[in-house]
């Protein structure tokens, strides 16, 4: 199985959640988001294939990491194969993060138009979602693990349980939010 990736993973990232992290960068993003750094991964068709067992056999590989984090692009646009490789780094022992443009309500919606066949099942293997377009408007260099205020910073586990986003509120600092509605 082939997953289109943007960029080779990072090893050693602290940026991309706690701890030390491997990022997965995912080609494909349809949000396509005014000021997003990654402007290089929107395209469906860029980027460069890989194996997914080889990705799954270079995190085996790795020794002091908390987890990975998927990041892009957007791997909610490549569910099932997001999915093969977050199966294998929990049996890893491995945490997992995940940033989308996608909200979650829009995730877990069957209904909904968006919906793609796959997302509840990668989520239910994602323990923190980032969820929500980036909004230049509500850019805020000084947030933690997301780059606008609309971002949330969501527990997937007690969320999914509960059919409704609940944050994790150690990453929000109260200062820094009240510097945001501050400006």
């Amino acid at each position: 199985m082939l997953i289109r990736l943007s960029h080779k993973i990072t090893r050693d990232s602290i940026v991309d959640g706690p701890g030390l992290r491997a990022v997965i960068w995912t080609q494909g993003c349809r949000h396509k988001c005014q000021g997003c750094h990654n402007p290089s991964t929107h395209d469906l068709n860029s980027g460069f294939q890989m194996e997914v067992k080889d990705i799954i056999e270079e995190l085996s590989d790795l020794k002091l990491h908390k987890g990975i984090t998927f990041s892009g692009g957007d791997p909610f646009e490549q569910p099932n194969l997001c999915l093969e490789i977050a199966r294998a780094s929990k049996d890893m022992g491995l945490d997992i993060w995940c940033y989308t443009g996608y909200t979650f309500e829009e995730l877990i919606n069957k209904r909904g138009r968006k919906y793609k066949e796959g997302w509840i099942e990668f989520l239910k293997h994602i323990d923190v979602l980032i969820d929500g377009p980036f909004v230049l408007e509500k850019k805020n260099l000084l947030l933690k693990f997301r780059g606008s205020e609309n971002q949330r910073i969501i527990d997937v586990k007690k969320s999914l349980r509960f059919r409704m986003p609940v944050l994790l509120e150690e990453y929000y600092d109260i200062q820094t939010e009240e510097v945001a509605v501050a400006r």
